[in-house]
């Protein structure tokens, strides 16, 4: 039975797999299972009580909660009676939540714990739609889940409830998920089951996926990546466990021992310096092996293209050094998924010169999302890329270099926007608003985003990303962004690495006082200039960041500074540090 919508995912899972531990997260110190029958009858059950309290099909239902099983039962349960999922990240401002709820009207709301219910309770004041707010967590004086599930027990109609399902087609909308948005306010993009299920399904030669095997799950399920790889794990019949928090994950991964994880380029980079930070701490022989493994992956080539020597090498390097990562992440890792952001080209190498192969992808919200992704299939890797394009999807570049997209990935349209969706979709072809060119004639690269591109007083265009991308690389710039809109030349902010910052001060004999005190220390400011220069080398003269100023703190989605996936909001930022910018402008 090929599954045509999402919902039928669960009694597919239940009748090929029917596994004990579909879905898994730590209570009280000890980790609980969900069985297939479990999961499939709770969302059933879910159905059942949302039909009784009178909605109907098409009606907005928002979860706004971490990762846990029943964030997964809740969503299957609203689909199969007919209701559209607007998942919220818990994280959301105040002003962007009353602005979810009130433009999706939004009749219900689950919520996982106590902060969010507060946070939700406040906001429904300027919302008159939202009916009521469950909760996962057992709050006093709130609606539990628990008690929807009673509701669903004694539920005489259940054939009603068949009925309303067989009326839901493949191309129905299944879920309205909200862009974060670096401008302006969130667009809700209006996915079908067909979109996730199609996109998931050409997922599913990438790996060879296992029946037996585990994947921890920590990027939020209401972003449409985790949302799309939880469809590919049911389909291929995994076992999903959920990391108790982001403090966790290192804790989970060690009991778990996950085969297949997904992530954003920044948890890999931090665990890459906690590896060096390891490393720095060895001493004699140990600490040179270390680095001597780690120089030699660096250079790693895919396909043995450095010759027999160097591959004679790492058989070694993995086994006296690399093991020890691989240990590290359970042991049994086969592949991680990465999205959401570019990953570095050096992370890439070092992590599959381990035997910890990184696939990175490429995708939006409007594409469900995946367009592009690195596999294990023959010819289909290529480090600084994003892999070839996905099965039964088009890309084409058009003269501006931006990618355009066709296939049945591609959104039905940002709800209640026909604007915006003509802006975006233009005969048949969504326009990404993304710069890219073709590697090798199949291997998808991208070089920026459209709309960041700006120029400079000369007439020059700067694409600030990839240079952002090249600063990230230096241990000392934990967050960079390149400014100039009309001035005379490129400068940047720069947020240091304060952690490396703080090593290397006391390895100088250097009073750090404070992050603060740091970053107006003329020692500080000229190592950080070093690296800034060592980019400017492999810079066109035009593009070459000529002045730069320090920052004291990371830029933060609390200070609406970030989107949820962390890409920069450059207009918050340009805004809460102007004064830092017109110091690069200022003549002194």
């Amino acid at each position: 039975m090929e599954p045509t919508r999402l919902f039928d995912l669960l009694p597919r899972y239940a009748k090929k797999y029917n596994k004990p531990d579909m879905l898994a997260i730590k209570v009280n110190g000890e980790w609980k299972k969900y069985s297939s029958d479990e999961v499939t009858e709770d969302a059933n059950l879910i159905s059942y009580a949302l039909f009784e309290m009178g909605l109907q099909s098409g009606d907005h239902i928002s979860i706004i909660s971490n990762n846990r099983p029943e964030w997964v039962m809740v969503n299957m349960g609203m689909m199969e009676a007919g209701c559209i999922n607007v998942p919220i990240y818990p994280t959301i401002s105040l002003h962007d939540l009353i602005f979810i709820l009130n433009d999706a009207e939004v009749k219900y709301v689950f919520v996982s714990d106590q902060l969010l219910y507060d946070k939700v309770k406040e906001a429904v004041k300027q919302v008159p739609f939202v009916k009521g707010i469950i909760s996962f967590d057992t709050l006093p004086g709130v609606t539990n889940w628990n008690t929807l599930l009673e509701s669903g027990r004694n539920f005489p109609d259940k054939n009603r409830m068949e009925f309303i399902k067989d009326t839901i087609g493949a191309h129905d909308v299944a879920t309205i998920i909200y862009t974060s948005g670096t401008t302006g306010n969130p667009k809700g993009v209006m996915l079908s089951h067909n979109n996730l299920l199609t996109n998931a399904m050409a997922q599913e030669t990438a790996i060879d996926w296992h029946e037996d095997w585990r994947v921890l799950s920590f990027l939020p399920l209401n972003h449409v990546f985790e949302r799309m790889l939880t469809v590919l794990y049911l389909y291929k019949g995994l076992s999903i466990y959920y990391a108790e928090s982001m403090d966790k994950i290192g804790d989970n991964i060690k009991e778990v021992k996950p085969h297949c994880f997904a992530t954003v380029p920044r948890l890999l980079e931090k665990v890459y310096e906690k590896i060096i930070g390891k490393g720095n701490e060895q001493k004699g022989i140990k600490k040179i092996l270390f680095f001597w493994a780690l120089n030699l992956g660096l250079r790693y080539e895919l396909n043995g293209a450095n010759g027999w020597f160097y591959e004679l090498q790492l058989k070694i390097a993995n086994a006296l050094v690399f093991n020890k990562w691989r240990e590290a992440l359970g042991g049994n890792i086969v592949a991680i998924i990465s999205g959401g952001a570019a990953l570095q080209p050096r992370l890439a190498r070092v992590f599959n010169a381990a035997r910890i192969p990184v696939l990175e992808g490429y995708g939006l919200t409007e594409t469900s999302p995946v367009i592009a992704v690195n596999t294990f299939e023959p010819n289909a890797m290529c480090f600084g890329t994003v892999g070839p394009v996905i099965k039964n999807v088009q890309v084409k570049i058009n003269e501006e270099g931006e990618i355009l997209v066709k296939g049945p990935n591609v959104m039905l349209g940002y709800y209640k926007n026909e604007a915006e969706t003509n802006k975006t979709i233009i005969d048949g072809w969504l326009h990404t608003g993304d710069i890219g060119e073709m590697v090798e004639g199949h291997f998808l690269k991208i070089t920026d985003r459209k709309k960041e591109i700006f120029k400079t007083s000369g007439g020059k265009y700067i694409a600030p990303q990839p240079i952002e991308n090249v600063l990230k690389q230096s241990p000392f710039i934990e967050q960079a962004m390149v400014v100039g809109e009309g001035q005379k030349f490129p400068g940047a902010l720069i947020v240091p690495a304060f952690g490396h910052l703080k090593e290397w001060c006391h390895i100088k004999n250097i009073p750090y006082e404070s992050d603060e005190a740091m970053i107006n220390l003329s020692k500080v400011k000229d190592r950080i200039w070093q690296e800034v220069e060592g980019v400017n080398k492999n810079l066109s003269h035009f593009e070459m960041i000529k002045k730069i100023e320090l920052v004291d703190r990371d830029w933060t989605i609390e200070k609406d500074e970030l989107t949820p996936k962390l890409s920069l909001k450059r207009k918050a930022i340009a805004k809460n540090f102007a004064a830092k910018i017109n110091s690069i402008y200022t003549v002194k």
